[in-house]
Formats: structure tokens, C-alpha cells, sequence
């Protein structure tokens, strides 16, 4: 298990005087299978909402990383979870980069993203997006920074029937997708996924 590490640099560019403080919207152009047309679905940033969090998206969406990223985890009536790179050499960059938590000053409702944690300060790179009311996970550190705007009902039609992570469920391993990125999910031809995303 990583241990939490936070990146200083990551905390100073979170307070850096060129960071946008405006909401803007993101496109995301994505794939519900394989084979299948190209679909979006539209979010606002809100860096007032949690200006960290709102930052390192910034910087992972500056150097392309979501592209081809899988919709790993699908938990029917909870959220969707994506943000580990299809290329392994890019998780390693940036997975490690822990950056310091902020306040919660918003609920994790329907459509709104979150980073996820393994404590205190220990975000990252995955992000989830609610897909039904979950305030419960207010008290737990994790602070939405966008909401989607447009597109809820496809992000509804993401690829569950994995499951969650063994054991619970038989959908993808973590710490494989993070060691073997793609060739490891070929395995899991049936996820959702990510063409690019694009600020709009």
C-alpha cells in the first residue's frame, strides 16, 4: 500500500497567483463500449469550490493523462471511478504526487467529483463521480471540486458489470492497471473510457 506522500510542489501551485479562480467547463469525449459511437458528457470546474483539487485536475488535463483512461470501477447506485493512466510510465509520474487535502465545503451529491483518498492528504490522481447522493463521504475528506452539467444519464450507462474490485466483485485489479496500464485491461474489453478531454 502507498504510503500518503504530499508533494510540495503540488501544495505551492494549489496557492500559485496564475491559478484560475473563474469556473470553466471540460468536455469529455468518451466510449461506453468498445466499437460503439463517440459520446460526451460536460462538467464545470469550480476552483472555488476546492482550489487543490481543482488545480491538479488542471495539471493532469495540461499533460493529456486521461486519455484512453478506463471507467475501472463501477459501483451501481454510489459513483464511477476513473484516473489510472492507460500508460504505466504516466501513473508513475503523477500517482505518487500526493497533494494536501481541502476543506469539504460542498456534499458529495448526484454528478459532483471527487478526488479519492486513503486518508489525510493522501489524493492523487483518482477521481469518482457521484452517481447518486452520498453526503456520508462528506466527513471523510473528500471535497467535490466539479459537477457535471450535462450528461448524467450517460455516465448512468458506464460499464458495471464487473463489479467492484475483488473480492467484492470481478471487476479490474488497481495495482495492476497502475504496473500494466492498458495490456492489463484488455482483459476488461466492456469498460467505458475516455478519449480526451477538453477544456470548452
Amino acid at each position: 500500500m502507498d504510503q500518503p506522500v504530499v508533494a510540495a510542489q503540488a501544495a505551492e501551485a494549489g496557492t500559485s497567483k496564475d491559478m484560475s479562480s473563474e469556473p470553466y467547463k471540460v468536455k469529455f469525449t468518451v466510449k461506453v463500449g468498445e466499437g460503439e459511437p463517440e459520446k460526451y458528457f460536460i462538467v464545470m470546474i469550480h476552483p472555488e469550490w476546492a482550489p487543490l483539487g481543482a488545480q491538479r485536475f488542471k495539471e493532469l488535463m495540461d499533460v493529456d493523462y486521461f486519455k484512453d483512461c478506463r471507467f475501472h470501477r463501477v459501483v451501481d447506485g454510489f459513483m464511477v471511478q476513473f484516473g489510472l493512466a492507460a500508460d504505466p510510465k504516466l501513473y508513475a509520474e503523477w500517482g505518487a504526487a500526493r497533494f494536501k487535502d481541502d476543506p469539504v465545503t460542498q456534499s458529495n451529491t448526484t454528478g459532483r467529483l471527487s478526488f479519492a483518498n486513503r486518508g489525510p492528504d493522501s489524493r492523487s490522481v483518482q477521481i469518482f463521480i457521484n452517481t447518486a447522493d452520498n453526503a456520508s463521504l462528506d466527513e471523510q475528506f473528500f471535497s467535490p471540486f466539479a459537477e457535471v452539467i450535462e450528461g448524467m444519464e450517460l455516465i448512468k450507462q458506464f460499464y458495471g458489470g464487473y463489479g467492484d474490485y475483488p473480492p467484492k466483485g470481478s471487476g479490474p485489479d488497481p495495482e495492476r492497471i497502475k504496473a500494466e496500464g492498458l495490456s492489463y485491461l484488455k482483459g476488461f474489453p466492456k469498460l467505458s473510457f475516455i478519449e480526451k478531454t477538453e477544456v470548452i
